[in-house]
């Protein structure tokens, strides 16, 4: 039986069109359709619950040398509040997830990891733990709210002070209130916009997202689902896990490279990726020219000779062409080069083109 996060009711009364993902029930879209949530993000602003992802707290003495030892990225310089992106990986080198930490304190970090892998990321930090730390899960006392979009900062504005809103890209304010309720207010998001993430009690959920639709409903806002999330960070060409990223793929080959620190004394999985070596495929974009679209594991031909397969495809409604990224052979081919897409028996031309296919204009 799926879970229901604390908005489920409000989403419902929303006509959201409700549907199982990573074992809770969401909406991936309302009355209005996912073309047009979409591009509320992109011209104005969008509001997304979501509240499934997992979120832990890791404290001791110790709380930094387990996160570099866990994750492939190094945490030993950070300030209050600074957030880190960062791959976890297998000892053989392939991703088991791909999360966040935030510093809150000394020795007492926020980790956010992708619902699916909730609990085995838990478990996983669990076993390979070591001295003073101790790592704790509130998941389920914790609601997230994104609001995204070039109006996100004017509308929060509304509702806090200049002084609570955090100025740096993936920095956090952890003492932020919101009209008076406690939230974390993070300057993060997962749609190539501008914008902002709020961790609250879930019994908060309800009354900051009332009040963002209250007072954003001059600047545009609109509910947004599942499905306006996916297409805006494919956009964006940020990695999905389970698509672009997953236990037989490594940080290299997702294009992830810069958040692989190995100068970092150990980690798991730095033995398998340094007796790899140069990885043999890479994370490509493609931009459709034939007639249809190319949807994720579909396989990809350069003059005949099969060269990868795709890990998630679309309808770009910004650009209003199909795209589409793909794990293919090093060197196979190069941007601009021409290649086919078997889409069911029919051949879908497609050209390489550089990622990301939409970059927000600061």
């Amino acid at each position: 039986m799926e879970c229901r996060t604390p908005l489920y009711e409000k989403h419902v009364s929303l006509k959201g069109k409700m549907v199982p993902f990573a074992g809770y029930l969401l909406p991936v879209h309302y009355e209005g359709g996912v073309i047009a949530e979409h591009m509320a993000v992109r011209q104005k602003c969008g509001l997304f619950d979501v509240s499934h992802m997992g979120e832990f707290i890791c404290r001791g003495k110790d709380a930094v040398r387990n996160l570099n030892f866990l994750l492939t990225n190094d945490f030993t310089k950070m300030y209050d509040g600074q957030a880190r992106y960062s791959p976890m990986c297998n000892e053989k080198g392939g991703i088991l997830d791909d999360l966040i930490v935030y510093k809150i304190k000394e020795e007492e970090y926020f980790i956010v990891v992708n619902a699916a892998n909730r609990e085995r990321d838990f478990a996983w930090m669990n076993r390979h733990r070591f001295g003073d730390v101790q790592f704790m899960d509130i998941s389920d006392s914790t609601a997230l709210i994104a609001l995204q979009g070039p109006e996100a900062k004017a509308i929060l504005k509304k509702a806090v002070s200049d002084t609570e809103i955090p100025d740096k890209y993936y920095s956090a304010n952890f003492k932020g209130r919101i009209k008076e309720i406690p939230c974390t207010i993070s300057k993060t998001g997962y749609t190539g916009e501008d914008g902002f993430e709020f961790y609250c009690r879930a019994e908060d959920a309800i009354k900051i997202w009332d009040l963002f639709q209250e007072i954003g409903e001059e600047k545009g806002i609109m509910p947004c689902g599942l499905g306006a999330r996916d297409t805006l960070r494919l956009e964006a060409s940020m990695p999905l896990y389970g698509n672009e990223m997953d236990e037989e793929i490594t940080p290299y080959e997702a294009g992830l490279e810069a958040f692989v620190k190995m100068k970092k004394e150990d980690f798991i999985g730095k033995k398998a990726l340094m007796k790899a070596g140069d990885c043999l495929r890479q994370r490509m974009g493609l931009k459709v020219t034939g007639r249809g679209i190319i949807r994720e594991q579909v396989d990809i031909y350069r003059k005949g000779r099969l060269i990868g397969q795709t890990t998630s495809g679309t309808y770009s409604p910004f650009l209003q062409y199909s795209i589409a990224m793909a794990l293919l052979d090093r060197n196979a081919v190069e941007v601009g080069d021409e290649v086919e897409a078997d889409v069911r028996g029919r051949k879908v031309l497609a050209q390489v083109v550089e990622l990301p296919f939409y970059k927000r204009s600061r």
